[in-house]
């Protein structure tokens, strides 16, 4: 007897059958695309340009020389085998002592040593992913919520809510001032939620940005700290991007910050990190919560139980990070690198009058194509998008995956593929614009319309793609997105 798709998800939990993931959005729609059609420069030179995902690639040859010279760094080589048995039979959720301390000592690194982290305040976790779930379980019930400033990273909505409850509100930010976090924008989306009954527990910030590529100058980090220490909610602050600042030493952590605002509650300030952005180890899933609040330090912990990092992957980064001289210049050369594939691609963009934020952080670019939108809205943004897809055949972020508040904004990733890679999509979209000038438009008299919410189907590209198809670091490959479809 055949049972119905209403009737299959009916056996399963609400958790499990709801849209939490987020899979039905443009975000995700363009890496169907990618996989579907995936560029190879001999194999497949007309497909899809991944440049939807922020993958750090370009210093894996110092990683790759370090490991080379430090064998006995891994339990799985005839020079480390000899402590194979005692990490592999290590189970404590606190972590290895020598992971922990040599995870401190490159947050410290990686800050130019103006703050120091304590090892016993480092929690493991599954990734950043791992992190904020973990950080939302400890400070949040189920209906309550964080304000978040816009535009904010796509998954935060499936990392912070799916499986919590925990609600993220808007904090609107506007082009008009580089989408810097006003006190005002902090003040009316905290009373708005109170006008809809609903309890603010926190303040989400990501410094640097995703997808803005910028970071939070020190006033108004400090601003952002009164706020929280004012209306008595969390304060998360998402590092994670803290080593691919390319302006020397001009970032700021949370973790100086808080040393110069007086009377700062501590017990409200709990930062994230991760080894997948400054380091380019998405795979090793290493997340860091860290709280300056001993209970949540405690709690966390115990939570870490269901994301752990292997006790493998802990031996050897523990060697690699307490290398204080690769580590030293393994933060240098790699920023050297990012700035100048940064540089290569606006110099790109500029060459044919295409835009870009100011930045100089991230692994993405926030481009400005909003003169080439029929009409300022998030519609017209969305039917250009295809055309980026389809015809440019270039897998780029619309800027409403990012809840953007002004259409025609798109975040495009460049580190994550080689020079080669970067100028042939340098050259699609030259070649498109000189081709389609027609398509131009000014819009500086035009009034940008209020945020809609909207959504591409993916169910042509469902009808082509197949699992052996995928990319293997596409999160569409993952055993829990192919059970929900």
């Amino acid at each position: 007897m055949a049972v119905s798709m209403n009737n299959k998800c009916n056996l399963l939990s609400k958790i499990a059958t709801n849209d939490g993931h987020g899979e039905n959005s443009p975000y995700f729609d363009g890496w169907k695309a990618y996989d579907a059609d995936p560029f190879h420069p001999q194999h497949n030179p007309d497909g899809v340009i991944q440049m939807g995902l922020a993958e750090n690639q370009l210093s894996f040859d110092l990683i790759q020389k370090w490991i080379e010279s430090n064998p006995n760094a891994s339990i799985c080589t005839p020079q480390g085998v000899s402590d194979f048995k005692e990490i592999a039979n290590f189970q404590d959720y606190h972590g290895l002592p020598s992971f922990r301390s040599a995870v401190a000592n490159f947050m410290n690194q990686v800050r130019g040593n103006r703050v120091k982290f304590d090892p016993h305040r480092i929690v493991m976790s599954g990734g950043a992913t791992g992190a904020h779930e973990t950080l939302a379980f400890c400070l949040a019930n189920p209906g309550e919520a964080f304000l978040v400033p816009t535009p904010y990273y796509a998954a935060f909505d499936r990392d912070l809510g799916w499986r919590t409850g925990v609600k993220l509100l808007p904090v609107v930010c506007e082009s008009s001032n580089k989408f810097k976090i006003t006190r005002d924008a902090l003040e009316s989306a905290y009373e708005n939620a109170g006008l809809v009954n609903v309890k603010v527990k926190g303040l989400l910030i990501t410094n640097p940005s995703n997808p803005l590529g910028t970071f939070l100058d020190r006033e108004t980090l400090k601003d952002v700290v009164n706020f929280i220490n004012e209306k008595s909610i969390h304060l998360v602050c998402d590092e994670i991007y803290a080593g691919t600042v390319t302006a020397g030493n001009e970032f700021v952590s949370i973790a100086e910050v808080i040393e110069e605002v007086p009377k700062c509650n501590l017990d409200l300030i709990h930062l994230v990190y991760s080894l997948s952005k400054d380091m380019g180890f998405p795979g090793f899933r290493v997340g860091i919560v860290y709280s300056y609040n001993d209970k949540v330090v405690s709690i966390a912990r115990k939570m870490s139980s269901f994301g752990l990092v292997s006790t493998q992957t802990q031996h050897m980064l523990a060697s690699m990070l307490s290398d204080n001289n690769f580590v030293k210049n393994f933060i240098s050369e790699s920023r050297n690198r990012l700035a100048r594939r940064h540089d290569m691609f606006t110099n790109g963009l500029a060459k044919v009058g295409i835009k870009s934020l100011e930045s100089n952080a991230g692994l993405f670019l926030w481009m400005d194509l909003r003169r080439f939108l029929k009409e300022p809205t998030f519609e017209a943004e969305l039917t250009f998008w295809r055309v980026i897809i389809n015809d440019i055949k270039l897998n780029v972020s619309p800027g409403q995956s990012f809840h953007c508040s002004e259409p025609g904004w798109f975040r495009v990733c460049f580190a994550n593929m080689d020079d080669e890679t970067t100028m042939i999509a340098l050259w699609r979209i030259k070649s498109f614009v000189r081709k389609n000038r027609n398509l131009e438009i000014n819009t500086r008299k035009q009034y940008w319309q209020g945020n809609q919410h909207l959504r591409l189907s993916s169910r042509r590209l469902d009808d082509i793609l197949t699992p052996h198809r995928m990319s293997p670091h596409s999160p569409l490959a993952s055993p829990l997105v192919r059970a929900q479809n």
